[in-house]
């Protein structure tokens, strides 16, 4: 059987997302697959397309993706475990999953048509996220397509005390930090670095709500993540404990998608 990522930690310990992961939920971004299918639909992911992933993860989106039937697929996974559970995806000799991290992949400059990255910018120190997004820009090919669902904070005129709350939670609850971009600061990010925004979705974050959880796992999968609760009280009382900071947090907190084209001027 192939491990999960961070199985060899106390469910008191393992990040949020790796938890969730152990008792069964497959798709862990904060928009849920309804938003990752709008981010996929907007990179328009065709045929001819070399595409690449930062931090697939457990490999729903790259299923989604593969699906397109792309010329190429990179996944840049810093992971071993979640590469290896990627890579049971991958049936093709242009597919592949390397270990590495999204700021600095090794990549080729200027050789792929889309890259995208889902529920990772959040947890990065804005140096960071600004890094990954140059490594992304460096990589693309003009014109290529840059892809992100990740959490926003709403609205846009929100206070810095608000923010920094809500952040302090949620760090708190998944036990890795987070500072979360409004939308308008996810956008100036963006266009800061080279890109020109093109489409922009937003969605609740219910991550943990039961509606969203059969919508993301189906009813099958949903009633075996609730069993596997049932059966580990540890985990459970960590997985309540984040439903309760995303309830409480909820009229500040969305899940947001944008796509945006490389140019070639960026603000220095």
């Amino acid at each position: 059987m192939t491990q999960t990522p961070g199985e060899n930690m106390t469910a008191a310990k393992m990040p949020g997302h790796w938890l969730l992961a152990r008792l069964g939920k497959k798709v862990l971004r904060p928009g849920g697959l309804q938003l990752t299918r709008q981010l996929i639909d907007a990179l328009a992911i065709g045929p001819g397309d070399r595409i690449v992933e930062f931090a697939p993860g457990l490999g729903a989106t790259a299923k989604l993706a593969l699906s397109r039937q792309p010329a190429s697929y990179t996944g840049v996974e810093r992971d071993e475990a979640a590469a290896a559970i990627v890579r049971r995806h991958l049936d093709g000799p242009d597919q592949r999953c390397v270990l590495g991290h999204a700021e600095d992949t090794g990549l080729t400059d200027g050789q792929y048509d889309v890259v995208y990255g889902e529920a990772m910018l959040s947890m990065q120190t804005p140096e960071r996220k600004l890094r990954i997004l140059r490594e992304a820009y460096r990589i693309l090919k003009p014109g290529g397509r840059y892809g992100i669902h990740e959490l926003c904070v709403v609205p846009d005129d929100v206070s810095g005390h608000t923010r920094e709350e809500i952040e302090k939670q949620m760090a708190h609850a998944i036990h890795h930090g987070v500072q979360i971009p409004t939308a308008s600061g996810w956008r100036q990010l963006l266009v800061s670095q080279g890109f020109v925004i093109r489409e922009e979705t937003r969605a609740p974050m219910h991550l943990l709500e039961p509606k969203r959880l059969i919508a993301d796992e189906g009813l099958f999968g949903a009633l075996r993540f609730g069993w596997n609760l049932l059966k580990d009280r540890d985990a459970r009382h960590r997985v309540m404990a984040m439903r309760k900071v995303f309830k409480n947090v909820r009229s500040n907190l969305a899940a947001i998608m944008l796509v945006a084209a490389k140019t070639s001027e960026v603000d220095e």
